[in-house]
């Protein structure tokens, strides 16, 4: 009986050690009793993927205070545009050993920044935004850790070291304000998932957009992904930064469509309008039936250190005119904080520049009126394509049981002739946005940026 009285002693030492306080997760991934507890009601209506609209906000330039308060403000405004994922930027404290000041620079997993406010200002913003029909995701940084992070003096083998036993910075990359994380050390990945599960339950967040997912092994995701998805009654969202064809099999529901964008730049650059659609066709030909890519004019890298959509494409029209054939070709649309209305100059994360709102509302109506054809219309969002395009004109059809859709789009800031196909010859389609009718004859004049959105039911 001693003998068996230590041995269940043991037992119990080891289990409470591999699984770690409140973790709800084991070395083999079953999940155990979680010490968390669901905050709120978790969200019910959940867009199935094919139908999401995401906003991305960066806190420090999304409203004056910088702070969650701000977004919460902002809620009706962010809805208008047919939104139903809110993206929130890192929320958590910012390192300050070697720190630029960025928020991917994250000084602790399981805290709310007091810049941005506190956890009970998260769960306002989840609980208000749940209110009005969108669910709220965060950032999530798996591939390393400030240099302040309490992990590196505790635990400093979930860290990669080099041939010294020196903490490195991540591999390939020259990110000095970083420490690398080491995604052999299973008592790190444990942590990991641990954190992030304190966010699902502790804020009632609806998932996680992560951060340099190509960084981090497919074998991580896959175990943090498949762990989170036991939580009982919720339903996630997983964004992943990234292109990788494993990202899809690790549970991720979205990567980015890299390659539209650039070839959209290259457009507006003098190229021909229909690389746009062999690219479409490329970027979906290893995408299973479900998921999805994240298409988009601009995000918070582009916007912070190449330029916003004002400079790419041309001012306000084409901007408007780029984000046609972005939005409506395939894939889930992304608006980043700002672009709604146009913001010139380049958009900083490290440092707070409020975007000025009362700027270009013309350009914000368009936007709300083009959303609103987006989001009322499913052959819009789930209609198999049809490609015209020519060297100078985005179009193509959509096409959804009996209904049909035209999306046409001038790339050049000159008039433009596009020669109708010969079986769109004298058919006639109702303008989505501005409810005129229109026959399609042997032509069609289009001005500088012109883009039309054509429907009619069969």
């Amino acid at each position: 009986m001693k003998n068996i009285s230590l041995l269940l002693l043991f037992t119990l030492v080891l289990l409470n050690s591999c699984g770690s306080d409140n973790s709800g997760i084991t070395t083999d991934d079953t999940p155990i009793t979680t010490g968390y507890t669901q905050y709120g009601t978790p969200y019910a209506n959940l867009a199935s993927v094919e139908d999401m609209v995401i906003y991305e906000v960066n806190l420090r330039a999304f409203s004056s205070s910088g702070t969650i308060q701000g977004v919460i403000n902002r809620l009706d405004e962010i809805k208008s545009l047919g939104v139903n994922v809110i993206w929130l930027m890192p929320i958590h404290p910012i390192g300050q050993v070697n720190s630029v000041n960025s928020p991917y620079c994250v000084k602790n997993f399981k805290e709310v920044s007091s810049e941005y406010g506190t956890l009970s200002d998260l769960r306002n913003l989840t609980t208000q935004a749940h209110s009005k029909g969108m669910a709220v995701i965060i950032d999530w940084v798996a591939n390393h850790t400030s240099w302040d992070n309490p992990w590196i003096t505790s635990n400093s083998n979930w860290y990669t070291k080099d041939s010294s036993g020196n903490i490195t910075i991540p591999a390939g990359t020259n990110w000095q304000d970083v420490a690398d994380l080491n995604f052999n050390n299973n008592e790190m990945k444990l942590a990991m998932i641990d954190a992030m599960k304190y966010w699902l339950l502790e804020a009632n967040i609806d998932g996680f957009r992560c951060d340099y997912a190509d960084g981090v092994p497919f074998e991580f995701w896959n175990q943090a992904i498949s762990n989170l998805k036991t939580i009982p009654n919720r339903n996630f969202i997983f964004l992943a930064e990234g292109n990788r064809n494993d990202h899809f099999s690790a549970g991720f529901d979205l990567t980015y469509a890299w390659d539209f964008y650039y070839r959209m730049k290259d457009v507006y650059g003098g190229q021909s309008a229909n690389i746009l659609f062999s690219t479409n066709t490329s970027e979906y030909s290893n995408v299973p039936n479900g998921k999805h890519r994240l298409r988009y004019t601009t995000n918070h890298d582009e916007s912070a250190w190449e330029g916003t959509p004002m400079q790419f494409f041309n001012g306000k029209n084409g901007a408007l005119a780029a984000s046609i054939p972005t939005i409506f070709m395939n894939g889930v649309p992304l608006f980043y904080t700002g672009q709604e209305v146009g913001r010139l100059n380049t958009v900083p994360f490290f440092s707070n520049s409020p975007i000025n709102w009362n700027e270009n509302p013309d350009m914000f109506s368009k936007y709300q009126d083009i959303m609103e054809v987006y989001s009322s219309n499913a052959v819009a969002r789930k209609g198999s394509n049809t490609n015209y395009s020519t060297l100078d004109i985005v179009c193509f059809k959509k096409t959804l049981n009996n209904e049909e859709m035209i999306i046409i789009t001038n790339c050049r800031n000159a008039s433009k002739n596009f020669v109708i196909p010969s079986e769109l010859e004298n058919t006639t389609w109702t303008n989505t946005l501005t409810n005129a009718q229109l026959t399609l004859s042997s032509s069609l004049s289009l001005n500088s940026y012109e883009y039309l959105i054509l429907k009619r039911t069969l």
